[in-house]
């Protein structure tokens, strides 16, 4: 009976190293890929705005879990293109599913939600409509702020069962890059100042709102900031996005995590007879801080504090969070009930001129990585979002997302050792 058990042991224990061993290489990092791309080249001069959408774009295929994604602005010769010369407002990355033999989109925008040869997939988050509806984005923060998804943690993409029959999966990148050489301001060109870009209809053609100081609607694609006297707008270059993407073919060992992009501008409204986790978010992505002194508000320390209130629809075990501002911005921070810190991220401003480290910028924002089920959400919880901007001096088109990144379930133990009759009967 002995002997019947020590050869049980010794094969439930080689089947146990067995299983753990396939585990470590399937899902740990010599398993992981890595691709370098760039997006379709542009061109930019003195003062001049690009908003672009790229459709199609080179992007890892399969079913696979995305582990990272991060990009930069580099020149022809692929030296990185610091702040301070080609501002990155803001990068974005959107999945959708195509036709199969469609051509792509032939107009410079988002994906329209009636086409039916495109359908987009929005991440989980409340906003609606084409308002943050991203996978990954960023912005001057690109260079220093981690995006990785943790072990055993994936973003779960390109699986054969999500995607419609006569439908493939697709990738655009939106850029939206400034170029503030020889700028009369550059802060006020970064923060799309309307009377530094002689604008007063916005890119529809719809007149701006007699109050509207600054922001998307003033700079975009093709517009032009003001340049100082005797400065050459001809001075154009050829530039690219390179972003760099790891990830992982899919298995049974990653755990799924859904995608969650809160917006402190959302003004939703709940619907009638619904629970709260049923309403219509308007999430306006930017918004104007006044300086302290113009709004007579000297003596709360010079600080705007932005909240919202949301309601948060499925809930899980936050894995990681980061918020995204603009240069002022102080920091963000995400409230569960009871005032409880889900996730609080803080800016890290440059202090010199190279690229990543440009005085004055946001060069990186502090990523939250939580022990896996320490920070729980629960289903239909009430959250508080929270974004603080220095007030000193006002500011125009600033924004307060803050992503978050949820696992339904904690992972369950990949192994699992039954009693055998043997173990039983000693």
């Amino acid at each position: 009976m002995l002997h019947c058990f020590r050869v049980t042991l010794a094969i439930l224990l080689l089947a146990v190293s067995i299983k753990l061993s396939h585990a470590f290489q399937r899902n740990g990092h010599a398993k992981m890929k890595s691709a370098v791309f760039l997006s379709p080249k542009f061109v930019l001069g003195p003062g001049s705005v690009l908003d672009k959408y790229y459709y199609n774009i080179d992007f890892p295929r399969g079913h696979i879990a995305l582990k990272s994604f991060n990009g930069e602005v580099v020149d022809e010769a692929g030296n990185s293109v610091p702040l301070h010369e080609t501002y990155l407002h803001h990068w974005a990355t959107v999945r959708y599913y195509q036709r199969r033999g469609a051509t792509n989109p032939d107009y410079n925008g988002p994906l329209e939600l009636d086409k039916s040869d495109h359908i987009l997939v929005r991440n989980s988050g409340v906003c609606q409509k084409n308002s943050n509806g991203q996978y990954y984005g960023l912005g001057s923060e690109t260079r220093g702020t981690a995006t990785f998804v943790p072990d055993p943690y994936g973003i779960e993409v390109g699986n054969p069962a999500d995607i419609p029959a006569g439908y493939e999966e697709g990738w655009l990148l939106n850029v939206h890059a400034i170029d503030t050489r020889g700028v009369e301001d550059k802060l006020g060109c970064t923060e799309c100042r309307c009377d530094l870009y002689n604008v007063t209809k916005d890119q529809y053609d719809r007149p701006l709102r007699p109050d509207y100081k600054g922001g998307l609607s003033c700079c975009y694609d093709y517009t032009q900031c003001r340049l100082r006297e005797g400065i050459e707008s001809a001075e154009r270059r050829g530039l690219y996005v390179r972003y760099t993407v790891k990830w992982l073919d899919w298995d049974e060992f990653i755990v799924p995590v859904k995608i969650y992009i809160f917006d402190v501008t959302d003004t939703w409204k709940r619907l009638e007879n619904s629970t709260g986790q049923n309403a219509e978010h308007e999430c306006h992505v930017e918004y104007e801080v006044k300086s302290c002194r113009a709004s007579g508000m000297a003596n709360n320390g010079c600080t705007d504090t932005k909240r919202v209130s949301l309601t948060m629809p499925t809930g899980g075990s936050v894995i990681y969070g980061v918020a995204h501002q603009h240069a002022g911005g102080t920091g963000s921070t995400l409230y569960g009930e009871g005032g409880r810190v889900i996730c609080s991220s803080i800016p890290t401003y440059g202090e010199g001129n190279e690229a990543g480290n440009e005085a004055g910028y946001i060069v990186g924002m502090s990523s939250c990585y939580p022990r896996p089920g320490s920070v729980k959400i629960n289903d239909g919880e009430t959250l508080i979002l929270e974004s603080n901007y220095s007030s000193t001096q006002g500011h125009t088109g600033v924004m307060g997302l803050f992503y978050i990144l949820v696992a339904d379930e904690l992972p369950k133990p990949s192994i699992h050792i039954p009693l055998s009759k043997s173990v039983n009967q000693v």
